[in-house]
């Protein structure tokens, strides 16, 4: 591991970076549209701004490339990401921060292709999949970090979104600085969603439902605290063990994945953000601190393993041919319902108060439960040893690495699967040139 880190811990470098930058960002705007006065619709608005961003540049940013190149459009997107950072705090309107929501959505997106593309490159199909865990950890680590970050300012002043922009814009000097080839880029054709929805229903619907809470928990998450009275550190906390239970429930869950029915877990891990959602509206009614920071590590902590597990389970049902072209379609269904979330989210808010942020959120899980369920009993169960493995793919990675990912796990089963083949036919071999050595 230490020898895959070696050749790549510079692009690792600038991701962390860039994530410490973006996750202030994300919460700051829930802080300082608290002390602006914004409702919880607007700041809803706000937030899915973000995702309709995001979703649009995971679709242009591989034409954009083609045309000028990777180095140009990095920069490009750099520049304009760092100066909407510093304008947030400048412009405090609500159209004007959905504007510029939309921009940072785009930006990253951008960014996301292009630094991945640069990690990919950068591994070989024995590395791959160490490099993209350890993608996913450094991905996750800077927002956590960023959270730390929030608690050495104010967010009241401009100096918390200069901070934000300065580490977005000294992120990109030791990504470019370490690449030295120019990769390839090609995002597949997204899959329509009606033959999404034949080939992979629970994946499809299930993704979906993901995206609404998964967004609700990252755009809401810091709104809520501050419907509710919490402290800018406590704000802080709350969306860092959202993010905290994530990175800590990848692996049990995903090591479970690959050993039983794949619906089951994925019904068990809804059913327990269910569970914690509930305990979350409790503890906003009466007040309790540290329960609601239970709840939120394990709302927060099956989220991104539920995103995983349905890229995980619509792979077990599809060629290898196939599953660039799913992949986009399931990016694409994970960002309709990010855009939705948060508008569901802060209506709900707006109209019944801050506790309904969980409520939202808990009655999705429910739907999600509630379809696998379901779904267990339309189709037989693959057995274990059929499946593809188990990759954490966050929900922050772009189409390219989510299509990487997946092609990259079915190529590894079929390498196993070949080499236990070769591997049991030497031994028949060898067993027929014994007998035949020594006869009975």
């Amino acid at each position: 591991m230490i020898n895959v880190l070696s050749s790549v811990w510079a692009l690792l470098l600038g991701v962390v970076l860039i994530m410490l930058g973006n996750g202030m960002h994300s919460t700051l705007i829930g802080l300082r549209g608290g002390l602006e006065g914004f409702s919880a619709a607007e700041l809803a608005i706000v937030a899915s701004g973000y995702f309709a961003g995001f979703l649009s540049g995971a679709r242009v940013t591989p034409r954009m490339i083609k045309r000028v190149g990777h180095v140009r459009v990095f920069a490009a997107l750099g520049s304009f990401m760092s100066a909407a950072l510093i304008a947030l705090p400048l412009l405090t309107e609500p159209w004007a921060w959905t504007i510029l929501r939309v921009l940072v959505g785009f930006c990253m997106s951008g960014i996301y292709v292009t630094a991945e593309s640069w990690l990919n490159d950068a591994s070989t199909n024995e590395t791959r999949g160490k490099v993209l865990s350890a993608y996913m950890i450094a991905q996750t680590l800077g927002i956590i970090g960023a959270q730390g970050l929030l608690t050495l300012g104010d967010a009241s002043t401009s100096a918390l979104f200069i901070g934000a922009s300065i580490l977005v814009s000294i992120s990109f000097a030791p990504i470019l600085l370490s690449v030295s080839t120019v990769p390839v880029t090609e995002a597949a054709r997204p899959m329509p969603l009606l033959q999404l929805f034949k080939d992979a229903p629970l994946s499809t619907v299930g993704i979906f439902l993901l995206g609404c809470v998964y967004a609700t928990q990252s755009g809401m998450g810091a709104v809520f605290g501050s419907l509710i009275g919490l402290s800018a550190n406590e704000i802080a906390m709350f969306v860092a063990i959202m993010f905290g239970g994530a990175l800590i429930f990848q692996y049990p869950i995903g090591w479970l994945s690959d050993r039983i029915d794949r619906r089951k877990v994925i019904c068990s891990a809804a059913l327990i953000g269910a569970v914690a959602c509930g305990l979350g509206w409790m503890a906003s009614e009466s007040n309790q601190y540290w329960m609601l920071m239970g709840a939120a590590f394990f709302a927060g902590g099956v989220t991104a393993p539920l995103y995983a597990l349905f890229l995980a389970y619509a792979n077990d049902f599809l060629s290898l041919e196939d599953m660039p072209a799913a992949s986009g379609g399931l990016v694409m269904t994970f960002g309709i319902g990010a855009i939705l979330g948060p508008l569901l989210a802060g209506w709900a808010m707006e109209q019944s108060g801050a506790p309904t942020f969980w409520l939202v959120m808990g009655v999705t899980f429910v739907g999600i439960a509630v379809y696998a369920a379901y779904r267990m009993t339309r189709r037989a169960a693959i057995p274990a040893d059929e499946t593809e493995s188990y990759l954490g793919v966050l929900p922050t990675a772009s189409p390219a690495t989510v299509e990487t990912a997946g092609v990259w796990v079915a190529e590894q089963a079929e390498a196993e699967a070949e080499a236990a083949a070769e591997e049991e036919a030497a031994q028949q071999a060898e067993a027929e040139s014994a007998e035949t050595k020594n006869p009975s």
